[in-house]
């Protein structure tokens, strides 16, 4: 079976929240996060909540447009329009 293709469309506390639950779930793949603030912001927001505590997830910052998040790449995107997102490219599943 394969997985589904997730992507992440605004990284804020609800956001955040379901990457940490998504990223327990086999079946999840997040393949892109979405959002308008800084790469190394939502890395150490990932890694550091006041609400949830410290993450156990391994987070880098690869590049401008990638995370490295449990191994895994994950593609940052900072677009304020929303038809202008590849989720087609990416061959997203489903949006959240």
């Amino acid at each position: 079976m394969s997985k589904i293709r997730v992507a992440i469309n605004g990284a804020g506390r609800i956001g955040r929240a379901f990457y940490k639950v998504a990223a327990e779930r086999p079946e999840l793949e997040i393949v892109a996060i979405n959002d308008l603030t800084d790469i190394k912001n939502i890395a150490y927001l990932l890694k550091y909540d006041t609400a949830y505590k410290t993450s156990k997830l391994d987070i880098k910052v690869k590049d401008e447009k990638t995370f490295i998040i449990d191994g895994k790449e994950v593609q940052y995107l900072s677009e304020k329009d929303p038809t202008l997102l590849p989720w087609k490219d990416l061959n997203i599943d489903v949006v959240v």
